[in-house]
């Protein structure tokens, strides 16, 4: 979740799912971005899901992260949804309760911008064990995402951390940190909502390139490797279970 757009919660959703299944969980995807759904593109999954004995059964990218998505329901991936809230709701809700998932370790859910109709829904509909927020080094960017933090709080879900995406540019000559959006103010944020700041995502030219060609899960980060220790760590504690 982040409440602005353009901050990468998808990239983040989707390598988080990756990485988690690179470590031998069974994993899903609800993709809560009913209206400008992108998680199928960046697992270059396409076809629509199927419908067996127990309900509707998520589509499995090639390395078996299991996704539900608007897109998948599309006969084309750029047919608009053109809804009101009721029926994005609604939607979600059946994305929860109507798809077979099977047995899963973790749900990672993709949320759109906004604490309007689809972050109510989240919040109230689905037993959510935490929430990650994502945010870019802007101010502007964080004084939404702490509007987000707000709503967490407001309906006393976990707050797990933040994750500031796009934080800088390492120079492919030099290696220099070029801090293309400016300082990073996700220390000041994180403090202002009293969570931890997980980790900086570099802004990553191949991570773009992956996305395009549906191969989010051949994406490897040392950066994102260092987050999704820090997630599980956190759920560990929480749970009173050594991180796995």
């Amino acid at each position: 979740m982040s409440g602005k757009g353009g901050v990468g919660k998808s990239s983040v959703a989707g390598l988080l799912a990756a990485s988690l299944r690179r470590r031998g969980l069974q994993v899903g995807v609800l993709d809560a971005d009913i209206t400008g759904p992108s998680i199928p593109k960046m697992f270059g999954v396409h076809q629509p899901p199927a419908s067996g004995p127990d309900g509707i059964t998520p589509v499995d990218t090639r390395t078996g992260v299991r996704i539900m998505s608007m897109n998948l329901l599309l006969a084309q991936e750029d047919q608009p949804v053109i809804w009101r809230g009721p029926l994005i709701s609604r939607a979600i809700e059946q994305f929860w309760k109507d798809i077979a998932w099977g047995e899963l370790d973790f749900l990672v859910v993709d949320l759109p911008p906004g604490t309007s109709d689809a972050a109510l829904t989240v919040t109230q509909s689905l037993p959510l064990d935490g929430v990650l927020l994502v945010t870019s080094p802007q101010d502007l960017a964080g004084m939404v995402v702490r509007k987000a933090a707000n709503l967490v709080q407001h309906m006393e879900m976990p707050l797990i951390g933040i994750v500031e995406n796009m934080s800088h540019v390492v120079c492919p000559h030099c290696g220099a940190s070029i801090d293309v959006f400016g300082p990073s103010r996700a220390e000041e944020t994180a403090r202002m909502v009293g969570t931890a700041l997980l980790g900086r995502l570099p802004l990553d030219p191949e991570l773009a390139v992956l996305c395009d060609a549906g191969a989010i899960e051949d994406y490897a980060s040392e950066a994102f490797e260092a987050v999704v220790a820090e997630v599980l760590q956190r759920f560990a504690e929480a749970a009173g279970a050594p991180a796995s």
